[in-house]
């Protein structure tokens, strides 16, 4: 029989479901919202449930936006529509954002090439890039994946499909260890990577 009531085990089995969350984190974090009282623990609860509710997936981008909404990303008229940086996840847009080096438009694959884990190549978008190359403003396609094992088959596997269709195509310098992942570089190491982007062949 368990020291603690449902609800608590509940909320702790969900959290570790989080990436990176283990049972220590899970109750740090569970804790740690009870003793700030009722109020905090409600006020997460409903930003969770509006989070489910009122944000999708770009139909374009693969980013998020606000549910039928205009994305913030793709239809800022600032941004250089000439230039299309392809990326892991939703979160390295947030950091590639924060470098200040990039103003173009974006696509979110969300995963990397990895038949192990069941991710193939229908599962990242490519129809996406596809349908935006056909619009012809697009010039360049920079890749952005990390520069771990499928990182670089996804890219490989990217530049080859994306320069039969007559695009250019780059791959992000590295200014960190090969096997390293986004999460752990800073902004200005980021920024750099872009600026000194390469040309990939197909």
């Amino acid at each position: 029989m368990s020291a603690f009531p449902e609800p608590l085990l509940r909320c702790l089995e969900e959290l570790q479901k989080l990436p990176g969350i283990g049972p220590k984190s899970a109750q740090r974090i569970l804790f740690a919202l009870l003793d700030r009282g009722q109020e905090p623990a409600l006020a997460l609860a409903r930003s969770l449930e509006s989070l489910a509710r009122s944000v999708e997936r770009c139909p374009a981008c693969r980013a998020y936006r606000e549910t039928g909404r205009p994305c913030l990303l793709c239809e800022d008229p600032r941004r250089d529509r000439s230039l299309l940086c392809v990326v892991e996840s939703a979160a390295d847009v947030l950091l590639i954002e924060a470098t200040g080096e990039y103003s173009g438009l974006y696509h979110v694959l969300h995963g990397l090439l990895s038949p192990m884990r069941g991710v193939h190549a229908e599962h990242l978008g490519v129809d996406a890039i596809e349908a935006r190359l056909s619009g012809g403003e697009i010039r360049e396609i920079i890749l952005a994946t990390p520069p771990t094992a499928e990182g670089e088959a996804t890219a490989s596997f990217l530049a080859s499909l994306l320069a039969e269709r007559g695009a250019a195509v780059s791959r992000i310098a590295f200014g960190m260890p090969v096997g390293a992942d986004f999460q752990f570089v800073d902004a200005q190491t980021l920024g750099r990577s872009l600026s000194g982007r390469k040309t990939m062949a197909g």
